[in-house]
């Protein structure tokens, strides 16, 4: 079985997969200090919970966007699941894509992750929207290329911004409000935050769309794209696990000679 680690800003979510099918899935907060034994303590009684042991695991791979976690998250596997795992870095494996930007090492693991697994679905000239810590919209060209983004402040992020930097507004939840106009003042904060957030996506969806000045897919993913979705009709297609099957596909693609 593979074990497939996609390590975030805010969370590192572990997967486990036989072939093509999840056999286990589990999220923990980010912790660039937290050690491989604590990973390990954690996850092995939560695969446990699954009928899964280390010795099921065969090979693993990771994608990771905090460089200070790679030592510990790496230790892990080799550690407790005894395989080196297969790092996501542009130039060292095979990504199975096309990385046309001005400075190709500065892309995102997690964005040329997403990019393989969007286009192997959905084709090419798409728009990849991942609602994470930070939002980001990806492109993929017609050939499967990459070919740059966009990267602006994460919804969760604007409003701890707003909570923190500001003496009287408080903390909100991100909800739709019934009305754009707020008669107080956290309906006036939640129409600022989801209604500003659904323009600022369907402003930027149209300016990508009258640059590359021709139709394009859409997809989202990410933790928030599901309560987004309902308020647009610019995203074509929500995939949850866009990410976790990209890494899947990557890691066949590195190792199937052997």
């Amino acid at each position: 079985m593979l074990l497939v680690i996609d390590s975030g800003n805010t969370n590192v979510v572990f997967a486990v997969y036989d072939g093509n099918e999840q056999k286990g899935y589990w999220r923990a907060t980010s912790d660039s200090k937290k050690t491989s034994d604590e990973y390990a303590v954690w996850l092995t009684q939560l695969m446990a919970l699954k009928g899964l042991t280390p010795e099921d695991i065969s090979g693993a791979i990771l994608a990771n966007v905090v460089p200070a976690s790679n030592y510990n998250l790496t230790s892990l596997c080799k550690t407790y699941f005894d395989c080196s795992p297969l790092m996501v870095e542009l130039g060292k494996i095979d990504l199975g894509l096309e990385v046309r930007i001005d400075h190709p090492e500065q892309a995102g693991a997690d964005r040329l992750v997403n990019a393989v697994a969007g286009y192997n679905r959905y084709g090419g000239d798409l728009i990849m929207i991942d609602f994470g810590s930070a939002t980001t919209f990806d492109i993929v060209g017609t050939d499967g290329a990459y070919e740059g983004g966009i990267i602006a402040p994460g919804v969760n992020l604007s409003v701890d911004a707003l909570y923190m930097a500001t003496a009287k507004l408080p903390r909100i939840d991100i909800r739709r409000p019934q009305n754009v106009i707020g008669k107080a003042t956290i309906p006036a904060m939640e129409s600022g935050i989801f209604w500003g957030y659904i323009s600022m996506v369907e402003g930027m969806v149209k300016r990508i769309k009258d640059e590359y000045a021709k139709p394009m897919t859409v997809v989202a993913t990410g933790g928030l794209a599901q309560l987004f979705i309902k308020a647009t009709d610019v995203i074509d297609h929500i995939d949850k696990d866009v990410t976790l099957r990209g890494l899947i596909e990557i890691y066949e693609l590195n190792t199937q000679n052997d």
